[in-house]
């Protein structure tokens, strides 16, 4: 029995040890402050033995150009302190609209600076990772942005090989608000913007509430949806090595992303 004034003097323990809770990979993602889905999209997703680790950058409630572009200034400062002992296999900065605005490649190179461990990644890149894997060029596309946003979106999709259809946008200017449109709302809302010549639906943003009726909405039109935190998830699972096909979140997690495999 330990009295006031004892020293504790521990016996001689030999602790087995094994490679932790999340042996086979950890991602790292660095949110917007205002983000109110990401989180809780990633932790539904996550398979048996991942980690996911978070931060968050300091974020204004008001989302246009010019204050996505600031995002870049605390990005390596956030990579840093994603669990730098553990190193984690890749960091994604998870915010669509930002890393088209900065540019993914400047996103990933301070990702970089912060954390040379880890592959860096940014959300927008896991958007054109899947829609590359699933083939699919003519889109229409749904958002919750300010329309000058949409239309940064827009150009920057033309760049990169697809026919916009149509882009509709909510016209929303704060991450609180996104994060509060229903997932009801979103699927009437890609419902009511599919085209029959459409490929895929891409539902953009990361703060938005549509991961939760990606599927019901694939039952519905018979298509691909894309949705920016599936899309992301996926491609940074397959970056880290890990080929697991999820249920329940929309047909491009039974896509192995071979071209996304680590190099052995």
């Amino acid at each position: 029995m330990f009295k006031s004034g004892d020293t504790v003097s521990s016996n001689h323990w030999e602790p087995v040890l094994d490679k932790g809770r999340h042996h086979r990979a950890r991602l790292g993602f660095i949110l917007m402050s205002t983000d109110l889905a990401g989180e809780a999209d990633f932790f539904d997703m996550v398979p048996e033995g991942v980690a996911v680790h978070i931060t968050r950058l300091k974020t204004e409630d008001y989302t246009t150009n010019e204050t996505l572009s600031r995002h870049i200034e605390h990005m390596a400062d956030a990579a840093s302190r994603i669990q730098p002992d553990l190193k984690p296999d890749v960091i994604s900065y998870s915010c669509t609209s930002g890393s088209i605005v900065i540019g993914e490649d400047r996103v990933m190179s301070e990702i970089k600076k912060g954390a040379p461990w880890a592959q860096p990644m940014c959300l927008v890149q896991g958007v054109l990772d899947a829609l590359n894997e699933l083939g699919a060029k003519k889109l229409v596309v749904g958002t919750p942005y300010l329309d000058e946003v949409n239309t940064a979106e827009a150009e920057y999709l033309l760049k990169k090989g697809f026919e916009i259809l149509d882009i509709q946008g909510l016209n929303l200017n704060t991450g609180t608000e996104m994060g509060q449109v229903t997932p009801e709302f979103w699927k009437t809302f890609a419902i009511g913007i599919d085209q029959p010549e459409a490929d895929a639906i891409f539902l953009s943003c990361g703060g938005i509430r549509a991961l939760e009726v990606a599927d019901e909405i694939e039952q519905a039109t018979g298509k691909p949806v894309i949705t920016s935190n599936q899309a992301q998830f996926w491609s940074c699972l397959r970056r880290a090595g890990i080929k697991d096909e999820l249920k329940g979140f929309g047909q491009i997690f039974t896509k192995p992303g071979n071209a996304l495999l680590p190099q052995t």
